[in-house]
């Protein structure tokens, strides 16, 4: 297994940061795990002596910025329609000139898509599940095509909101209407039955990967952010398969045209052993259950550090 290497900080004086914006919140279906994530974050920041303020969604954010209050942006702001994960506010922060952590425009834009996510994965020869676009009209025909057992989910969605776990047909209709409860198109993709792993990116370097296992069958919203007996084994796995694990992440995230720091979310099927790409998260959650903050620290970097770290990716020398 290779060893990990992290450049010095570039930085040591919280004052050059100026004055800092931690977006969370918002109206997105996540907006209680930002709030959760976004907390942590002011707070490590505060304790590294820097001028951070919380901004609660987007409107708040355009005032903030028309005012000229704010010298970069710690986007922390999860999911979509009212989340900071779709490439709207990227946009925004753009216009305005304003440095922001995270992926731009495209690589959040593109994440979002888990469709259009896997149609480059794809193109590029990187493993992810076969799929289908279904309706409820077409998801009878699709499951046969592909063969259960599937999985059925909303293509923009995150944190496992309307996700379901597809056995046997009579569970179809169930899951897409589940999964139609949220905007955009439903997305229905082989189910790989083996290990959950995720594997955390901070600048060019893929953090040890977490093998996840849940106390019931399904690592669910519950699982994520609420049960206790969640088990997170790090580095989880060994030797080769360790290194195979975070190459396939790291070319996944470039892929989607992403940057700074992220989370890339893999299947191991049991059976094979082959790793298959599921999504990108480009503001991964960073909560007490959260996963890139467990990664840094099998690393050795503590929750004020990573904080700082993805912070210094919005200074210009950073970003050359």
């Amino acid at each position: 297994m290779s060893t990990l290497t992290f450049p010095p900080l570039r930085v040591t004086d919280p004052a050059v940061f100026g004055r800092v914006a931690v977006l969370l919140g918002g109206s997105s279906s996540e907006r209680e795990v930002s709030l959760d994530s976004g907390r942590n974050v002011l707070e490590a920041l505060q304790a590294r002596g820097i001028d951070a303020f919380a901004v609660d969604g987007i409107p708040a954010l355009a005032k903030v910025l028309a005012a000229g209050g704010v010298d970069r942006v710690f986007n922390i702001l999860h999911g979509h329609n009212g989340g900071g994960e779709d490439g709207i506010v990227q946009g925004l922060m753009d216009a305005f000139g304003v440095p922001y952590t995270g992926s731009n425009v495209l690589g959040s834009a593109l994440s979002m898509d888990k469709i259009r996510t896997k149609q480059v994965w794809l193109s590029l020869g990187l493993p992810t599940p076969q799929y289908r676009k279904v309706t409820a009209e077409d998801v009878h025909a699709n499951a046969a095509g592909l063969g259960l057992p599937v999985v059925v989910k909303p293509a923009n969605e995150g944190s496992s909101v309307g996700i379901s776990r597809v056995t046997d047909d009579a569970g179809l209709d169930e899951a897409v209407a589940l999964a139609a409860r949220y905007d955009g198109q439903l997305l229905m993709e082989q189910m790989v039955v083996g290990d959950e792993l995720t594997v955390a990116i901070l600048g060019d370097v893929a953090l040890p990967s977490i093998r996840i296992v849940p106390k019931g069958q399904w690592y669910d919203y519950n699982a994520k952010y609420i049960a206790e007996d969640t088990q997170y084994l790090c580095p989880g796995l060994d030797g080769a398969d360790e290194d195979e694990i975070r190459r396939i992440a790291l070319a996944a995230f470039r892929a989607a045209g992403c940057r700074g720091w992220g989370r890339v979310d893999v299947m191991r099927d049991r059976a094979s052993g082959r790793f298959f790409l599921l999504e990108v998260n480009t503001a991964p959650g960073m909560t007490s259950h959260s996963l890139v903050p467990k990664a840094a620290a099998q690393a050795g970097i503590g929750f004020e550090e990573l904080v700082w770290r993805v912070l210094e990716q919005t200074l210009e020398a950073a970003r050359a």
